[in-house]
């Protein structure tokens, strides 16, 4: 049997003796605590020099860096040299520690979707003890902080990026440990109130925070019962009691940078120590080598914890909104007082609105896909409403969307949706797109998907068009702007459901190509092409509209009643009064999207409870899918991609909420009232 000495400068209260197995080899551990004496510690090295196979120092504070840049205290350096004398080898446990936090980032990065720590917001309770899992992270996100000043000094302050850290640590942290009575000054209570402020905020904007195994659990206690929850803790040999400790306070997620290779949880110096004595590696080998050889062969792995061993998993979007209107001004605090006191001002306020900095209108929580992943974000708003957008150059909006989409990753979020644009911003999000801080969608994909799923259901509630073998509906469809990137998508979906499809647009060729894509596609199905909507206007029982290069592509009286035209071109070609006037047709501008979840939290949007406008939908399915990535650019809108994020919704659990029309939201009630008007019209021109 081979014996280990652990001798610890932590407390000889966790002293303990071990009998295990490693590498079917049998090992007796010893462990000796000193309770920070490095004197004792000195002793005890002495003493088992030649008597163990191997000695591991534990608990050795490396508060930064490695080597000649290692910043530790004279009698500690005196230590480690008296350990580097002896004959017996000596782990400190410092070239496992770093080889095993960095393969734990990236193993956990990978193993929880490949983007886990991707743009996350990331709390280093000490950046210094933490060097390794800093560097790391760091490129998956920006959005670091470093409790150091805070924690070390007393000072209220976080660091936000590596180069500060490092400049702390080589010009600060030193000249700060020489200046007496500083911590007198972090004791005042105007200071300690001023720091947990700090931090209080701190954690509850993180979504991961770093807790070092040296000072665990002074750290820990700095963070209040329920403090942690939703939060993923990465620490360094969590033992249980720190695991119970952290679930008492919250924590979802425990991710231990260190492997377990035995039973019982031991510190990384006495792992060293027992892969060097089982590899009989000599003292001066490459001892890096050799360790990555072992943690290769035995597949050993960071642990992951889960609260009450469930798994769960948080991705994070933005999605940017703009009010469509004066009146939606005033949903905003305090422009609704402002517009009660005074109703005139809000003319003013609209154009003085369209130059305020992007803001947060709303955190998006509750989100649960049936897969188990959840999502969650916030609703970013601009100040323009469509007729300043258009009232302005597209440079204007542009550089206010970019700004939105910094904001958005300094919030967390890991993609970004944007609303309907007007038309002179249509390739403004090819820009974005190309710019922007992180990657951008449109919806236009699950919005073409959304309005012809809403179509089709109005359809079946107003059924009037009659069913071919229960599939096919016996009836005509004409889609006006068929060559466009969502029109010619439109065309290719609704010939999977109608038995006679109408094209029409400007460009033939391009018409003629859409026809024989669409025949082959669908050999069953008939397809008309035309440059004119007005010589088949007459007979077509659905009507989509998705050109906007013509205000008024046909006259609405000439559609036969129980007509269900879906306008899907923003702005809307059909007003309010229009659609008045024909009381016997359906006019669909597009459908809702039901959210998975039963404890959704946003705030009003116009919609009911749980329900969203498609490309707002899109953005969630893309991050509940782990998709971050530019999927809709600009109006492009692929057939493969509608088919996709159709299916991806289907997967996470949209469900249709709602369809709309010109007025809002469309009810049962509403469309049966179209449906028995259209009928009575039907009947009496039969009698004519």
């Amino acid at each position: 049997m081979k014996h280990i000495t652990n001798i610890s400068l932590g407390p000889a209260s966790d002293n303990y003796q071990i009998e295990t197995e490693f590498l079917g080899q049998k090992f007796l551990i010893k462990r000796f605590g000193t309770d920070g004496d490095l004197k004792k510690a000195e002793d005890l090295l002495l003493m088992w020099n030649k008597k163990a196979d191997v000695i591991s120092l534990s608990a050795v504070k490396y508060l930064y860096g490695k080597g000649s840049r290692a910043i530790m205290n004279t009698d500690l350096k005196k230590l480690l040299k008296v350990a580097n004398t002896l004959t017996t080898p000596v782990t400190t446990g410092e070239t496992l520690r770093r080889v095993s936090h960095e393969w734990c980032i990236r193993h956990a990065q990978f193993q929880l979707g490949n983007n886990f720590f991707t743009n996350a917001r990331v709390l280093f309770c000490s950046g210094m003890q933490s060097e390794k899992i800093a560097n790391v992270i760091t490129e998956y996100t920006e959005n670091v902080v470093f409790a150091d000043p805070l924690f070390e000094n007393g000072i209220p302050k976080l660091l936000t990026s590596i180069d500060a850290l490092n400049q702390y640590s080589s010009r600060v942290h030193r000249p700060l440990s020489w200046i007496p009575g500083k911590n007198l000054l972090s004791e005042q209570k105007q200071v300690k109130m001023v720091n947990s402020f700090i931090l209080k905020r701190a954690v509850k904007n993180a979504s991961v925070i770093v807790i070092p195994y040296g000072d665990f659990h002074e750290y820990v206690d700095c963070f209040s019962q329920g403090e942690l929850t939703d939060k993923v803790v990465i620490t360094t040999t969590a033992y249980e009691d720190r695991i119970e400790t952290l679930m008492e306070k919250g924590a979802s997620m425990i991710i231990d940078t260190t492997p377990q290779i035995i039973d019982r949880v031991v510190g990384v110096a006495v792992q060293e120590a027992l892969m060097v004595s089982a590899l009989n590696i000599p003292k001066t080998s490459g001892l890096k080598d050799d360790l990555l050889e072992v943690i290769s062969e035995q597949n050993l792995e960071p642990r992951i914890i889960y609260a009450q061993d469930k798994e769960r998993r948080i991705n994070r979007f933005a999605y940017l909104v703009h009010p469509l209107s004066k009146e939606d001004l005033k949903k905003f605090r305090p422009l609704d007082l402002i517009a009660e006191v005074a109703p005139k001002t809000i003319g003013p306020i609209e154009k003085l609105m369209a130059f305020a900095p992007p803001f947060i209108y709303s955190k998006v929580t509750g989100i649960k896909s049936p897969v188990g992943v959840e999502a969650e974000g916030w609703l970013i708003s601009l100040g323009e409403t469509p007729e300043q957008m258009q009232s302005h150059s597209p440079e204007f909006t542009t550089k206010r969307i970019l700004q939105a989409a910094e904001k958005a990753k300094s919030l967390g979020a890991q993609v970004m949706g944007i609303s309907m644009l007007p038309k002179n911003l249509e390739g403004t999000s090819i820009d974005i797109g190309k710019y922007a801080a992180l990657p951008v969608t449109t919806g236009n994909s699950y919005t073409a998907s959304t309005a012809l799923w809403a179509s089709a259901e109005a359809v079946r509630q107003m059924g009037i068009v009659p069913l071919k073998n229960d599939k096919i509906l016996k009836a005509k469809t004409m889609v006006i702007g068929a060559t466009g990137a969502v029109g010619s998508i439109c065309a290719r979906l609704l010939a999977t459901a109608f038995e006679e499809v109408y094209l029409v647009s400007r460009n033939m060729a391009k018409l003629l190509t859409i026809q024989e894509m669409i025949e082959q596609e669908n050999p069953d199905v008939t397809v008309n092409v035309s440059t004119r909507t007005d010589s088949n206007i007459d007979n077509m029982d659905v009507i989509v509209t998705a050109s906007s290069s013509v205000e008024k592509p046909f006259d609405i009286m000439r559609v036969k009643p129980g007509c269900v035209i879906t306008d899907i071109t923003r702005p809307m070609i059909f007003s309010r009064e229009e659609a008045a006037k024909r009381q016997d047709v359906l006019i669909i501008t597009g459908g809702e999207i039901l959210l998975p979840g039963d404890n959704i939290e946003m705030k009003d949007i116009g919609l009911p409870p749980r329900a969203v406008y498609a490309g707002l939908a899109e953005t969630i399915i893309l991050t509940l899918e782990g998709r971050f990535e530019d999927f809709t650019t600009g109006s492009n809108t692929e057939w493969k991609k509608v088919k996709e994020i159709y299916k991806l919704g289907l997967k996470h659990g949209m469900e249709l909420s709602s369809i709309s029309g010109v007025n809002g939201v469309l009810t049962k009630d509403d469309i049966a009232r179209v449906k028995e008007v259209a009928l009575k019209k039907n009947k009496k021109n039969e009698i004519n």
